[in-house]
């Protein structure tokens, strides 16, 4: 993988022994498909009314040559996942799902395609909601989100920050992906 897994917790605390489940996931994922280029993966508490306990979600995006695989498992019933094991397990099946789709349908060739990096700076920041825009240098703004920041690069954020990324297409038009600030 050419960029180091992310794994954001919303909503709860931080757990090593979650977070190394979900690396032994990545680790089998890409025991399959060894050309996935980024991986991204979210997981979240969430408290639904006259509901006793927590529901969890669990989101995995990864970037692979030729698109991008979004497995977003949200409950079908409201005790689909009140584990959080059973929460990662699932999305983590229909990503491999998906990914063995996209491997199908590009019939298994391992082009490694390096999206093209993009420059900019940092024009508008918005820490507390978490997301900003940087100028490239046509002069057209685009979106980028903390958790596409790497590293721990979104505290090194401010204002006029250089930044190197590359473009996904989404709903809403362009968004960066794989930011970093540059040295």
């Amino acid at each position: 993988m050419e960029t180091e897994p992310q794994i954001t917790f919303r909503g709860l605390d931080r757990s090593p022994a979650i977070e190394d489940i979900i690396r032994e996931k990545i680790d089998k994922l890409e025991q399959f498909y060894d050309r996935i280029t980024s991986c991204r993966v979210t997981v979240e508490k969430r408290t639904h009314r006259g509901h006793k306990g927590h529901l969890f979600q669990v989101a995995v995006e990864l970037e692979v040559p030729g698109g991008v695989i979004i497995a977003n498992r949200k409950p079908g019933d409201i005790n689909a996942h009140e584990e959080l094991n059973v929460a990662v397990r699932d999305s983590f099946n229909a990503a491999k799902r998906q990914l063995e789709d996209h491997v199908r349908k590009t019939g298994g060739v391992h082009v490694k395609e390096h999206p093209e990096k993009r420059y900019g700076k940092v024009v508008r920041l918005f820490p507390e909601e978490g997301y900003g825009f940087a100028e490239m240098a046509d002069g057209s703004e685009v979106y980028f989100h903390r958790d596409s920041v790497v590293r721990e690069d979104w505290e090194k954020l401010d204002m006029l920050s250089e930044l190197e990324f590359s473009l996904m297409d989404g709903e809403k038009g362009p968004f960066a992906v794989n930011v970093s600030v540059r040295s």
